[in-house]
């Protein structure tokens, strides 16, 4: 697993996108030009094309119902950019009336995301993975406003920023609230990266170590955690890729490599090689040999490719 590694260690973090799908993006879809500050005189034309997109469609959604042209206005419409929008609906979401205010919410999220620009770069990537892969996801903005898996992933994001910052207490209460409100906990401690799909995503654990690379499509009920009470590094690293089917377990500080895929149920506790598609309880390869080399697009978490591979004893 040489070729597999280098992402897995501290300098990963600055050239995450260097193997993703994501690169091929325009550089307008994938930076954010406005600040989560604004004039709040909506948007359509900012320059961002994941925004535009978002708002074009929150508008034609407006104008077939009018039951949501409130609800859209108010969410996307009235919002100078999709860092401002994220900041209002996540604290619309993890708000408690009388103990977190929502506006006090949504200024926290608000800062940690405009002082950590490659959380929000890394948002776009989400949701254009979403639209992509996902046959559900008609249009962006649903993917936005309904979609408990990206916003768990979100709030995860703003809580990863303040962890990094030292900001403990405030991290650790992001990570709560999600935890309570979309059922999915992941720790701000973890690292992932851009481009992730978690599909469904009801009770998805994530612990403090592990790392995910870029274009990883994980489904409902899926953990990556520990095996006890063993401290430091120890759970699992995934890398770009990769796709984990409902309801398996990675336990431990094992490596899932480049385009492995793991079947539903399957219990991890060993490393997988890239290219592998590892079942079963314990896990086990069940190829002769990795399938071959494919390219960021074409690997199983970007194909949602949940088949058996042809390289199968």
């Amino acid at each position: 697993m040489a070729a597999c590694v280098d992402k897995w260690n501290p300098a990963y973090s600055s050239c995450r996108l260097s193997n993703s799908i994501y690169q091929f993006m325009s550089d307008c879809a994938m930076t954010c030009p406005v600040s989560v500050t604004g004039n709040g005189n909506g948007c359509c034309d900012s320059g961002d094309d994941v925004w535009d997109e978002i708002c074009a469609e929150a508008q034609a959604d407006a104008e077939a119902e009018p039951l949501l042209r409130m609800f859209y206005g108010e969410l996307v419409l009235s919002r100078p950019s999709l860092e401002a929008a994220l900041a209002a609906h996540l604290a619309t979401k993890l708000c408690i009336p009388g103990a977190l205010p929502q506006d006090a919410l949504r200024d926290l999220l608000a800062g940690a995301l405009e002082a950590h620009p490659e959380a929000t770069r890394d948002t776009r990537a989400d949701l254009l993975a979403a639209r992509d892969r996902d046959p559900a996801c008609a249009k962006m903005v649903h993917c936005f406003l309904y979609y408990k898996g990206f916003l768990a992933l979100q709030a995860h994001r703003a809580a990863h920023a303040l962890w990094s910052e030292g900001r403990a207490a405030p991290a650790l209460l992001l990570q709560s609230r999600a935890s309570e409100v979309f059922g999915v906990d992941i720790h701000p401690g973890a690292r992932i990266g851009a481009g992730i799909l978690l599909d469904h995503a009801t009770g998805v654990v994530i612990g403090e170590t592990a790392v995910v690379g870029d274009d990883v499509s994980i489904l409902h009920a899926v953990t990556l955690g520990g095996t006890g009470k063993v401290s430091g590094d120890r759970h699992p690293k995934v890398g770009n890729g990769v796709l984990i089917g409902a309801g398996a377990s990675v336990l431990g500080n094992v490596r899932i490599g480049d385009g492995a895929k793991i079947g539903a149920g399957a219990v991890v506790l060993r490393d997988v090689a890239c290219g592998t598609t590892a079942v079963g309880n314990p896990a086990r390869a069940i190829g002769k040999k990795p399938a071959p080399q494919r390219r960021p697009e074409d690997q199983p978490g970007v194909t949602m490719e949940h088949r058996w591979s042809d390289y199968v004893i």
